[in-house]
Formats: C-alpha cells, sequence, structure tokens
C-alpha cells in the first residue's frame, strides 16, 4: 500500500481530458493517481482530426458558449504549446446550393471574433483563378474563404500532459485495468489490475473521476453499481491518409451536399490527412476501423473538389475512432453536440459522500477549460485545493525563447548542425525544449545510437520509454510519433524487440516514491 494512499482522485482512463485534470488537480496540490487500462491516448484521443478549432460547423447549431469557449483555448494552447500546436490557414470554397455565401461570411465573421483573437490572420476572400490556392481544385469552384485555425498532434498533447502532471507529483499508471469500486466510510475502496502481471491491488480515493471515454457509463453501471447518470451517444470518426493531394502548407476544408464537413490536411509532409466520418456506434468499446463505406464517402468528397481523383486504392493508412458524445437527443449523429457535460454523483452523504465525477462528451480544444470546471465543481471535496494556474503554464517543451517556434528551430540546427534539417524540424515540433533530454552530449548522429528508421535512434527511444511510458513500437511508431508511415518493412520487430532489453531499465525509471502502489 502506497504512503500517498488514500489518494485525493483517483482518474480513471490516460485520453486527454484524464490526463488534463491529472496535471491541474496535482498541480492544485492534490495527490492523484491515474490508471489507464492501454497506453496514454490509445483510442478517442489519438483518433481526433488533429485540430485546435472553434468548430466553425457548430455555429449552425447555435452553439455560441462552445465555439467561443474553444477559440479562446485556441490561443492559449497556441500561448503554452508552441511546439506542439501550430498555425494553419483553411480554405473554404463556395458552392452554389449548399450555404449561401452571405451565411459563411456571417459564420466567419462571428468566428473571427467572438473567441478574442490576438494572434492569428482574420478571414480573407479568395479567387481561386487568380490564386495559386485554387490551382488543385476544380474549375467550377471560383471563390472561397482563407480563415485561421490551428493544427496538434492530439496524442503528443495527451502524453505531454501526463507529463507535467507526474512532475508535479501525480502517479501515472499505463497498462493498470480498473476493475470495480465501491463507497465505504466516506472514501472510495478501488481494485486495480497490472495487465501484464496480472496482479489486482486496493487502493483508496477520496474523489473517482469517471474519465473513461466510451466507457464512461459503462463504468458507471458496470464496475460502480450507479444505475442513474447521464447519458453516452457513441460515434464513430474516420480518417484516411493519401499522397500528398496539394501544394501548400494550407488546409481544404469541404461541404458536402449531406451538409456534413470534411478536411483535406497536409499530414507528415508527404501525405494529406481526410476526415472525418460521423457514424452512429452501437457495438461495444474498444479498437475500431474505417468500414468500406467511410472510406468510399471520404473519396468521393475529395473528388467532388479537387481536379486529380482518389480511390480507395490509394490509402496507405487509416484510422478511426469512437467520441462519447453526450446524447443531447439529436436526431444526426454531426449535429450531436461537442460540448461536455460533468456529472457528480455523491450518493446519498452530499458533500459528506465519496463523489464521482463522469466526463460527458467534450472536444480536444477545451481539455484544459474542462479541467478546470471539473475541479470547480469538486472543489467543496477539496479543501485546500490551490487555485487555477495551467491557463499561462508552457507544457513540457514549451517554453521557446520568445515563443517562437522559427527561432529555435534555427538555433537548435546551428547548436547541434550534425543534425539533418528534417529530423530538427520533427524533434523540436514534438519534443520543444526537452529535445535536450535526448541529444545529451552528442555531437554526431553516431552518438545517438542505431538508427531504426526515418531517423527514429536508439537515444530517442531510451527517452520515450524513460519519460513517456512507451513500451511497443506501436506506442512509438503511431502514436509518440507517427514514423509508421515513413520506416521501412521489419521496423516494428526491431523496435519491440530492442524495447525487450530495456525493460529492467523502464521498470526502475517508474519505481519512485510518487508511483503509489
Amino acid at each position: 500500500m502506497s504512503p500517498r494512499d488514500p489518494f485525493d482522485l483517483l482518474i480513471i482512463g490516460g485520453g486527454i481530458n484524464g490526463t488534463g485534470l491529472a496535471r491541474d488537480a496535482a498541480g492544485r496540490g492534490a495527490s492523484v493517481l491515474l490508471v489507464e487500462q492501454a497506453d496514454l491516448a490509445a483510442y478517442t484521443s489519438s483518433a481526433s482530426t488533429k485540430l485546435i478549432h472553434g468548430g466553425l460547423r457548430y455555429l449552425e447549431y447555435y452553439d455560441f458558449r462552445l465555439v467561443r469557449e474553444a477559440l479562446i483555448e485556441r490561443e492559449r494552447l497556441l500561448a503554452v504549446a508552441p511546439h506542439l500546436v501550430r498555425p494553419m490557414r483553411f480554405v473554404l470554397p463556395h458552392v452554389g446550393g449548399l450555404r449561401p455565401a452571405w451565411m459563411v461570411r456571417l459564420g466567419l465573421f462571428l468566428y473571427d471574433h467572438i473567441g478574442g483573437r490576438k494572434t492569428l490572420p482574420g478571414t480573407e476572400t479568395v479567387r481561386f483563378r487568380t490564386s495559386p490556392i485554387g490551382a488543385p481544385l476544380q474549375e467550377r469552384l471560383t471563390k472561397g474563404f482563407v480563415y485561421s485555425d490551428c493544427w496538434v498532434d492530439d496524442a503528443r498533447l495527451v502524453v505531454l500532459n501526463a507529463v507535467d502532471a507526474q512532475a508535479c507529483g501525480a502517479t501515472i499508471r499505463t497498462r493498470c485495468r480498473f476493475v470495480s469500486a465501491r463507497r465505504r466510510d466516506g472514501l472510495w475502496r478501488a481494485v486495480v489490475e497490472d495487465r501484464d502481471s496480472g496482479r489486482r491491488e486496493e487502493v483508496t480515493a477520496r474523489i473517482l473521476v469517471n474519465a473513461g471515454g466510451p466507457w464512461v457509463s459503462r463504468l458507471l453501471t458496470e464496475q460502480l453499481g450507479i444505475a442513474k447518470h447521464a447519458n453516452v451517444r457513441l460515434v464513430k470518426g474516420s480518417h484516411i491518409v493519401v499522397p500528398r493531394m496539394f501544394e501548400g502548407e494550407h488546409a481544404f476544408i469541404f461541404q458536402n451536399p449531406d451538409r456534413r464537413i470534411v478536411f483535406a490536411i497536409p499530414y507528415e509532409d508527404a501525405f494529406t490527412l481526410v476526415g472525418t466520418t460521423d457514424v452512429p456506434y452501437t457495438a461495444e468499446p474498444g479498437p475500431v476501423t474505417i468500414s468500406a463505406e467511410e472510406t468510399t464517402y471520404l473519396c468521393e468528397t475529395m473528388n467532388r473538389y479537387f481536379r486529380r481523383p482518389i480511390a480507395p486504392a490509394d490509402v496507405v493508412w487509416s484510422y478511426a475512432g469512437v467520441r462519447p458524445l453526450y446524447d443531447d437527443a439529436a436526431a444526426d449523429a454531426s449535429a450531436v453536440t461537442r460540448d461536455y457535460v460533468l456529472d457528480l454523483d455523491t450518493g446519498d452523504g452530499g458533500e459528506r459522500g465519496a463523489p464521482v465525477l463522469s466526463v460527458f462528451g467534450g472536444k480536444i480544444t477545451t481539455y484544459r477549460r474542462l479541467a478546470e470546471h471539473a475541479l470547480e465543481k469538486l472543489g467543496p471535496h477539496l479543501p485546500g485545493l490551490k487555485p487555477a494556474w495551467t491557463e499561462h503554464s508552457h507544457l513540457p517543451g514549451g517554453d521557446l525563447p520568445a515563443g517562437d517556434f522559427d527561432l529555435f528551430v534555427a538555433a537548435l540546427q546551428k547548436n547541434r548542425p550534425f543534425l539533418p534539417a528534417p529530423l530538427v524540424q520533427r524533434l523540436a515540433r514534438a519534443y520543444g525544449t526537452r529535445v535536450e533530454l535526448i541529444l545529451g552530449e552528442a555531437t554526431r548522429m553516431a552518438d545517438l545510437g542505431c538508427d531504426f528508421g526515418a531517423g527514429l535512434t536508439e537515444a530517442e527511444v531510451r527517452y520515450l520509454v524513460s519519460h513517456e511510458w512507451a513500451r511497443s513500437a506501436d506506442d512509438i511508431l503511431w502514436r509518440r510519433t507517427k514514423l509508421g508511415l515513413h520506416v521501412p518493412d521489419g521496423t516494428a520487430d526491431a523496435l519491440d524487440s530492442y524495447l525487450a532489453t530495456l525493460a529492467p531499465a523502464r521498470a526502475a525509471s517508474h519505481a519512485t516514491p510518487a508511483d503509489g502502489p
């Protein structure tokens, strides 16, 4: 049993909401244990469209509060994680017969002004026949609009929140399954299971936070025995990755006849990311894959706008995730609110009972504000909690000089001239100032050890194992990095073999007093 037992908070779920809450709470002085049944960001939080945005289309559903909050958070995240969050311009072609031009202009005017935009450029009208932006588009498309939003590596955003949570004293346990919990003597007595060893332990906590994502309702009903709660609505969103379809660092946002929108976004230099779909999901939560129908839908959307057509055979990779949206009874899956609902249950004890706070819905852009709202709700149960602190606090690696990413890259290249320029860019984006923990005293590439492919070195792998909970090739190639798109065949096997040799070191690196039970 840990000397930290009982914890103030036991958080279930290592996605963006769980890790964001762990970071905020630990930084306010609460003792926190977070358990995740798989890897950090293993499910929904690594399967987004990877945007930090207000959600332009949500204005159609009069979700003004959500859009405003998300736009405010967009500016904040751009400031606290300038290595990870980057500005991007989005091109919205006007199509007759869909949304009228006046409606689009009005929506973009609101989008530019309701969120306190400070650093990003505003909306412009563009004529495609005289602008290079229009080069990949079909002749019938003559004008459109260009507005600003931001892009993020979603899985790395989750990991960096976990890194900072641990730095603030939280215990983060991956591959650790929450089995059950019951209230007793004003505390939660919970059973957790190490998925590698099968060993079960009992831990106690004053408050339980259910950030289980797609499992949020099941966890309440089956593992906590709480029948009365808000409802979750599961919606599957899928994406495809194809060879690069257009030049430039801007993205496209396309309207479909069914009024859904689909993004085409530059991805990993050589590719274009296309998504997403919105499909009602009624099967068991867990790993999901794109369907043939969804792939066809996304290809047909691209072919409705681009000169060069694509087909399912062009897809080099795809991914899908299940979004746990709050069930607001909307008839169309695309219209279901992306806002979050925080459901607090204290049993029969009122403020003296052992609370469970369940998170329904939400979007990656608003995770930080969600955490603040959650702790506001839990404040009466956490006497002595320090004030909110994350609004202006950099995420790990985000303390770039003057917040200027390009200057940071230039300085890194100057100080480490042996690094290839593409590797400098990738390492700077992924790790920011923490890149020094990887590079150490290296003065040549050989000092970083074996290259597993695409610039993934032993030094980087060791860092990911010792600092970011990576245990498998999949963790590294598809979540901590996206190098799975670039490495040669056989890399995953070679990487798993190498990781097996690091297992004792990994165990030692996480066997600290802060790690709890």
